[in-house]
């Protein structure tokens, strides 16, 4: 949910959630790795810009979720969000024969979520619906909504209100950039460790990577 639709975000609280992870400790996704470091100062340049309303220490990799696949497990799948080897397998080769060139992206304006801080991500190429409908030809992606790429900054501590927020986007100022994707990851963060670091198992390389801004 936007955060247009709402007077106050939805804030996250610091605890562990093993209605969720039922002991369960690695939880994968397929994704992009921001690695330009103009790019990553500015995000950095955003957190502590909005320090105050997010939730810290964020130790977890700017990125771009593609495919959020689930738990990982062996062969045996005990709840409907585990995900397997086979799968992965699956999901890895159609994505390696099917995808060799790499992907152009614009990163846009701060927008918020009703719970995160984020910036856009414009696809005008639209390769990454055609990536997620691969992956989604091997499993179904767990609590999927409505797919909006986008890179996100952090969780909020609180139940600010939208107002606050909106305010401090329009104090911060804007800046564009135009990325070379070359390279996709399948990896997992500890679903015990809130905002913890993502560890990347495996990558299919797309081509060089740049980046322009302006």
């Amino acid at each position: 949910m936007f955060l247009d639709h709402i007077r106050h975000v939805v804030p996250t609280i610091r605890r562990d959630y093993p209605e969720w992870h039922h002991g369960r400790e690695q939880y994968a996704l397929w994704y992009i790795e921001i690695q330009n470091p103009d790019l990553i100062l500015y995000l950095n340049q955003v957190k502590a810009f909005f320090s105050e309303y997010l939730l810290l220490p964020n130790t977890r990799q700017f990125h771009i979720t593609l495919f959020i696949c689930g738990f990982l497990t062996t062969d045996q799948v005990n709840f409907n969000d585990d995900f397997t080897h086979a799968q992965f397998q699956q999901q890895y080769q159609r994505l390696k024969s099917h995808h060799s060139q790499k992907i152009k992206l614009q990163i846009g304006g701060l927008n918020s979520f009703s719970s995160a801080l984020y910036l856009e991500v414009i696809d005008t190429d639209s390769v990454l619906p055609k990536i997620r409908a691969q992956c989604a030809q091997f499993s179904d992606e767990v609590a999927a909504l409505s797919y909006c790429p986008h890179i996100t900054v952090g969780l909020y501590k609180a139940a600010f209100s939208s107002q606050s927020i909106f305010d401090k986007m329009a104090a911060f100022p804007a800046r564009q950039f135009e990325i070379d994707v070359s390279q996709i990851k399948f990896g997992y963060y500890q679903a015990q460790e809130l905002q913890g670091p993502l560890h990347a198992l495996h990558s299919i390389s797309l081509g060089d990577v740049c980046c322009n801004s302006y």
